[in-house]
């Protein structure tokens, strides 16, 4: 028998066998971001269409081509129907968050970080899927480069905590507003000078947006765009010094970095300060975070004036780097005990006795099956069971039983009374630290 349809294209299914995986990245990522002082938000999955184009930019890919809207049915009273998208990034939902619930006018700055699923249409690939996830994080309030710095190195100790070494860290500065209008007007007498080469997308970002053309993925357009002026030689004083002072504290804080003027990233929204950790595990797609400043986001999307800066990581492209690099994750917890059964009695004195452990936080298993003992004792082994019992008339009666270590094939008598708990927590223990010492 076939399912009637298989999961959509460019999304995957995470199965239990590989899920310890997520789980490994995720609780690192947490931890991590809870050092520093970040706090975990929430939001929801989709939002009206206006905050996206409003924030993203609509002269970006991802705007333009890549969007999942949706039109909601008219309502009753005539209105025009609600546009509504599934989140492309986190950034913008983040900060609409912020500023609809009064984040923003408590003390400053204000740290968040998420684990969210986004969604673009884009060709399915190694490392690009159209359901994607993220962790990311998000500082309100600061100016200063050193919160840059900050942003950029919680990002590099997460990656360090996963193991990862193999990742190089990039910087740039695009400027300010005022700063970035000069460029703008270089970069169009320099595209100009080439447009027939062009691509249709990039003809049309040349009168909006010329920046955008530094990040096509023609590659005609990208081999065009690799004698275009660069950013850094139009940067205004304050944005200069800014640019100066984050490599002075990440050279202090031992962060290694390279300077890359065509870093520009995707998204209309930055300022300042752009970076990107990139590895070459992974092929083509070895942008594995990505962020930077954007301090006008909050005033555009309705709030009062406020810096801001984050970063995102894509999880999938995060995993199949530990993957490739042979970086260990945290193995899926085993079974601790696995309790057979012998008869309606047994059954049920091994149904009280596994919720009980399972009150105390181990992890324990019984038969639901009606399996005999043979079958019981091979789904134990297929799970991995740390220990077995088997529980029959005779056990019942004598009170307790043989606990088997299912590695060594050791055994030891277990009271199935009062010091059962105990005595099974004692064995337990005890395991625990010849693995270890071995």
């Amino acid at each position: 028998m076939s399912v009637i349809t298989n999961r959509p294209k460019g999304t995957q299914d995470v199965l239990p066998s590989e899920v310890y995986k997520w789980q490994t990245v995720e609780r690192c990522a947490a931890e991590t971001a809870e050092c520093f002082g970040f706090k975990e938000m929430r939001f929801p999955t989709f939002e009206n269409t206006a905050l996206f184009k409003r924030s993203v930019g609509d002269t970006t890919d991802v705007v333009q081509k890549e969007m999942y809207s949706v039109a909601a049915k008219s309502p009753a009273n005539g209105k025009d129907p609600d546009d509504f998208t599934l989140r492309p990034e986190g950034t913008a939902g983040a900060a609409r968050a912020a500023i609809e619930n009064g984040l923003l006018k408590e003390a400053l700055p204000q740290k968040v970080y998420y684990m969210i699923s986004c969604f673009r249409h884009e060709k399915p690939q190694a490392g690009r899927l159209r359901e994607f996830h993220q962790f990311g994080a998000e500082m309100y309030g600061s100016a200063d480069a050193s919160a840059d710095a900050e942003v950029i190195s919680l990002a590099k100790s997460l990656l360090d905590r996963l193991g990862l070494e193999n990742v190089e860290l990039f910087i740039n500065s695009i400027g300010c507003p005022k700063c970035r209008a000069e460029y703008h007007k270089a970069l169009k007498e320099y595209f100009s000078e080439r447009k027939d080469e062009l691509c249709p997308t990039c003809l049309e970002r040349l009168e909006r947006n010329p920046m955008r053309i530094l990040d096509c993925k023609s590659p005609i357009c990208q081999g065009i765009a690799k004698g275009a002026p660069v950013i850094l030689d139009f940067l205004c004083e304050e944005c200069s010094a800014h640019f100066e002072k984050l490599k002075t504290l990440l050279d202090d804080m031992g962060i290694k970095f390279s300077v890359d003027p065509k870093i520009v990233r995707g998204l209309d929204y930055y300022t300042k300060t752009v970076f990107e950790f990139i590895t070459n595990d992974i092929g083509a797609q070895g942008t594995v975070c990505g962020g930077g400043r954007y301090d006008g986001l909050i005033e555009q999307l309705g709030g009062d004036p406020l810096p801001a800066l984050g970063f995102a990581m894509g999880l999938e492209r995060i995993i199949m780097t530990m993957e490739n690099a042979g970086v260990e994750f945290v193995p899926a917890r085993k079974c601790d005990l696995y309790i057979a059964s012998m008869g309606e009695a047994a059954q049920r004195k091994a149904a009280v006795l596994t919720n009980i452990l399972r009150a105390e936080g181990f992890y324990v298993e019984a038969d639901t099956m009606g399996r005999g003992i043979k079958p019981q004792m091979k789904y134990a082994n297929k799970i991995g069971a740390t220990f077995t019992i088997v529980l029959g008339d005779n056990e019942l009666e004598a009170g307790k039983a043989k606990l088997k270590n299912m590695e060594t094939g050791e055994q030891v008598d277990i009271s199935l009374g009062d010091s059962f708990i105990d005595e099974f927590s004692n064995n337990l223990i005890a395991e625990m630290f010849k693995a270890e010492e071995g």
